[in-house]
């Protein structure tokens, strides 16, 4: 066992041990952490990364808690927070510098406010600046690596700094998986301050009309198949509404699930199975989770991780 001067010898940044992580997730659920750890920057994460390969102690990285189901047992070895250190955005020389743990929401009024077109796409869509890097997010026909002039990560526990080309970005993916992204930087064309903000409003507007924005949830549960939405299946197979313990299937958008009454993970997993079992029998059509599973069993994630 690991001790806890150990880790505090490793870097700077705050410790807990069994932290919730019930209170870091946008769905209010999952047991606690073994260990759980915030670096203050760059070098500190550095420092902490490599103490953690060297110490051989597994970790999960998390931003907002978005897209992620805590398994209720919760997580054996360390958790990773990048929200609060990283969690800053400047303007210098014509672009925008922001770190990893930036919600986007705060990124998107940001830019906006500093005549930057193009980053109001983002407007609605949940979680961190560092993940919607690594999955390349967009919407609209636009995608953030668009704007991106430099990414700096952490790769085979070195501090490097990545240009665009050397980012691998494709729809909804990268080359960057694997790799911890602290900061990125960013161009964008000179905007127009009220027609940007016009759009933004429209597109929140938007989401919250059609999603279950006032329940704790995260996100869309299954990733659309082609030519098709996980949500009309499921609205299909008449599952609106369906409810296992405290987990229901929202009846505004039935590709999300939500939490409407202290659910615990296996609530919400086993409402996973019956949508997942029952597009399958009605439509022949497997769905696939878009949300991480995180702490849970091989066996445990088999009926609905294929």
């Amino acid at each position: 066992m690991v001790a806890v001067e150990d880790i505090r010898n490793s870097f700077q940044g705050r410790i807990e041990l069994g932290e919730s992580m019930a209170r870091h997730m946008t769905f209010r659920i999952g047991g606690t952490a073994d260990i759980y750890l915030e670096p203050l920057d760059k070098e500190d994460g550095l420092s902490l990364f490599r103490f953690l390969a060297k110490a051989d102690i597994p970790y999960v990285l998390i931003g907002n808690g978005s897209n992620v189901l805590i398994a209720d047992k919760g997580i054996r070895g360390a958790v990773v927070n990048l929200e609060t250190g990283f969690n800053y955005l400047r303007a210098v020389d014509g672009e925008i510098i922001a770190g990893a743990g930036v919600k986007l929401a705060k990124f998107v009024d940001f830019c906006i406010n500093n005549k930057c077109g193009g980053a109001e796409m983002l407007a609605g869509i949940p979680g961190t600046l560092g993940g919607a890097i690594i999955m390349n997010a967009g919407a609209y026909g636009g995608e953030i690596s668009d704007y991106i002039m430099r990414v700096d990560l952490i790769r085979d526990l070195n501090l490097l700094s990545i240009k665009k080309d050397d980012g691998g970005f494709a729809y909804r993916a990268s080359a960057l998986v694997g790799d911890i992204v602290l900061e990125a930087a960013f161009r964008f064309p000179e905007g127009v301050l009220e027609p940007m903000k016009q759009r933004r409003r429209e597109l929140l507007l938007k989401r919250n009309a059609s999603q279950p924005v006032n329940w704790p949830n995260a996100g869309s549960i299954f990733k659309n198949p082609l030519d098709d939405y996980a949500a009309r299946l499921i609205q299909e197979c008449g599952l609106k509404g369906r409810r296992v313990g405290g987990a229901q299937i929202s009846e505004l958008h039935a590709n999300f699930i939500i939490n409407v009454d202290n659910a615990s993970a296996q609530d919400v997993l086993d409402l996973m199975v019956i949508a997942r079992d029952a597009v399958t029998d009605k439509f022949g059509i497997t769905l696939e989770p878009e949300i991480k599973l995180i702490g849970f069993t091989k066996e445990e994630m088999t009926p609905v991780v294929s």
